[in-house]
């Protein structure tokens, strides 16, 4: 089986080395042309622990995975087509930013040669894959093809694990021949006997979204169980533990904290009651875990201000919104940052993945970093300081 995945975002470069660890023949195509010849060297664009090692084992020594910035090329015999393109939330509204989803499809449909499946595993709401059908289908026999819903449960700093162990796998299909491809792909999970969803596609789209979005209720929902027991002297540790070994609720995703960020929590929340709304139906509970979510890093940002003095210095360890990750997207660090900066509190950030992290963050804050010291001072000058070794220490402040 020849899989070929559009993308190679954190997705779909996941998606594809997993896919060779499987034993399939793996093609990952993206339009970016240096993008493609880093990942040929084995460069991986972001920070996942063991993707290095399996770039490297699939490239160099099965040559089951490789690059390509060709499509046409890459769906040459491909069985399946994974789009795995990313899908930003819009920024006049909340609404998902399909524009690359539609992209794709309108160049699979182009380059359709053979019966293959189309898979959306890019997070998207309800009505995408038929959409992406009837977009192919004006270009291409409908006979050459049908399309899937398959999303993805991979967790930044563990995805390899998600894709190898995952929980369940979920699969959207309008007949049994598709079913029936789809079964035979993850066939190697069966050994661990992880439960496959057969479902509609409408149903896979949504328990994405419904998954996501109670995901972040939990958090949500012990956060503002912690401001109780701030309150009344009650310990939220203790709490959170003795909820968590009741079997209905579980304990993950229920350690209070200064709220969700990264790609997706924040973005498909926001979508998921958008797309509820064209529908006539109101998603309350998701609409107040959203401002929740908004409210709580301003809590604890007055909190800090509060209780600090108008000389004090802050010290900022690591940016990414969650740990074994470079992703500072949404990252709530980030987000108290320029709270506390814009009352002129000074801060020192301490950056260990510098070249991703830095560039975003000065384009978040809207900051200007003092480089005319920073770079008159040597650098072992700069490293190890304050007992932080082998990492950055940047002083910002605000731009004026």
């Amino acid at each position: 089986m020849k899989l070929a995945i559009v993308g190679t975002g954190y997705v779909g470069l996941v998606s594809g080395a997993c896919f060779a660890e499987f034993g399939y023949e793996t093609v990952c195509v993206d339009k970016d042309i240096r993008r493609i010849e880093s990942l040929k060297s084995g460069k991986c664009p972001f920070y996942e622990p063991g993707m290095d090692n399996l770039l490297f084992k699939h490239l160099r020594n099965t040559k089951l995975l490789s690059f390509s910035n060709s499509l046409s090329e890459s769906m040459i015999d491909a069985d399946i087509i994974f789009i795995t393109v990313g899908t930003p939330s819009k920024r006049l509204d909340d609404d998902a930013d399909l524009t690359h989803v539609w992209s794709a499809a309108n160049e699979i449909g182009k380059n359709i040669n053979k019966y293959c499946l189309v898979v959306t595993k890019s997070t998207v709401p309800v009505g995408t894959s038929k959409e992406i059908k009837n977009v192919i289908a004006k270009i291409a026999p409908k006979d050459k093809f049908d399309v899937v819903s398959n999303p993805e449960f991979l967790r930044e700093g563990s995805a390899i694990d998600d894709f190898m162990r995952p929980d369940r796998v979920v699969v959207g299909t309008e007949n049994s021949k598709s079913e029936k491809i789809m079964r035979d792909l993850y066939r190697p999970l069966f050994l661990r006997e992880t439960p496959m969803v057969s479902t509609s596609i409408e149903t896979a789209e949504i328990i994405k979204y419904a998954s996501n979005s109670f995901l972040a209720t939990k958090i949500g929902f012990i956060n503002e169980v912690a401001d109780l027991c701030e309150a009344v002297g009650a310990n939220v540790q203790d709490v959170s533990k003795a909820m968590g070994i009741d079997q209905r609720i579980g304990s993950k995703f229920l350690n209070p904290g200064p709220g969700y960020g990264g790609s997706c929590f924040p973005k498909d929340v926001k979508a998921f009651s958008l797309t509820a709304k064209k529908f006539n139906v109101d998603l309350s509970i998701v609409d107040a875990v959203h401002l929740s979510n908004q409210n709580r890093i301003k809590k604890i940002a007055n909190k800090i201000i509060k209780n600090t003095s108008k000389n004090s210095v802050l010290s900022f360890l690591g940016l990414s919104f969650k740990p074994n990750t470079d992703d500072i997207r949404e990252s709530t660090s980030i987000k108290l940052a320029s709270i506390l900066l814009k009352k002129d509190i000074r801060l020192i950030v301490s950056i260990q993945l510098l070249l991703i992290a830095l560039k975003n963050f000065l384009l978040n804050l809207n900051i200007s970093i003092l480089l005319s010291n920073l770079v008159r001072m040597p650098m072992q000058s700069l490293l190890g300081q304050n007992g932080m070794n082998s990492e950055l220490l940047i002083f910002l402040r605000l731009v004026k």
